[in-house]
């Protein structure tokens, strides 16, 4: 699976962004998908996954009420909408798809995009 997240960019403290993740090369629907972010200086961390149908959702607690993953499995993609965005959400954000899932571990995941660039301004 090759997946392309797209959507980065700056946002004032409150605002907020909706990432999208683009998969192809294989069936997406049979895949977990899921979102990790990393800040400068720090480890990567679990954001949130969807199971393969959309039906299960789970989330870090930081970002638990904030933020919503979804996906069209029609148009092979998986969002990412934060609201309520933090400085402390600044990171990249990164796809994973993951076959078994879905994981809340990095290393659950088989495939990963490319990462794009979130800053949240105070």
């Amino acid at each position: 699976v090759q997946l392309q997240a797209c959507g980065g960019g700056l946002v004032q403290a409150g605002g907020f962004l909706r990432l999208s993740c683009a998969a192809s090369g294989r069936t997406f629907s049979n895949y977990a998908m899921g979102w990790f972010r990393q800040a400068p200086g720090k480890e990567r961390e679990f954001v949130g996954a969807i199971s393969w149908s959309g039906g299960s959702t789970f989330y870090a607690d930081s970002v638990k009420g904030r933020f919503i993953i979804s996906r069209a499995n029609a148009k092979n993609t998986v969002y990412l909408q934060m609201n309520s965005l933090k400085p402390e959400d600044t990171a990249v954000y990164y796809c994973a798809a993951d076959a078994h899932g879905p994981g809340v571990k990095g290393y659950q995941y088989d495939y990963w995009g490319q990462g794009t660039l979130v800053t949240v301004s105070s």
